[in-house]
């Protein structure tokens, strides 16, 4: 587009992208035993989707919550990022207190108890390195 001769860049999101779709399909989370955080997302329902060990130094596993499009990835070579660093990995469920008691039963240390907001219902817990979750259960239109 141009302004009074000069060319200006026009950032509006529909510019920059077009009209095609982004699907945020894999979020890495850093780990620093791979067994072990592989054990513990599969205790609470992820499904291994890939385990290889590409070379000595890579290692790539991609674990998918229950019923998600989206997946985290674990393992070595991946990244810098220090174990334990991420915050505020979020799923959504249909019921909190379900969600909870489940954590519970396969044994997960430090679930929160449900924490009501004016946004939802939500369960906090951590993976073995630190690493944090969410579980929101989201109010329909017209509940509190």
């Amino acid at each position: 587009m141009r302004r009074g001769g000069t060319q200006v860049c026009d950032t509006r999101p529909a510019d920059i992208v077009g009209r095609m779709d982004w699907r945020l399909e894999l979020v890495q989370v850093p780990v620093s035993d791979v067994d072990r955080a592989k054990a513990f997302y599969e205790r609470i329902g992820f499904v291994a989707e890939h385990d290889h060990q590409v070379s000595d130094e890579i290692r790539f596993v991609q674990l998918t919550p229950p019923g998600s499009p989206t997946s985290i990835t674990i393992g070595t070579g991946l990244g810098e990022m220090a174990p334990g660093s991420v915050e505020g990995l979020q799923c959504v469920v249909e019921d909190a207190e379900a969600a909870r008691s489940q954590l519970l039963e396969r044994g997960i240390e430090g679930v929160s108890e449900v924490k009501s907001f004016p946004w939802g219902k939500f369960v906090f817990f951590s993976d073995p390195d630190g690493n944090g979750w969410a579980l929101q259960e989201s109010n329909q239109p017209g509940e509190e």
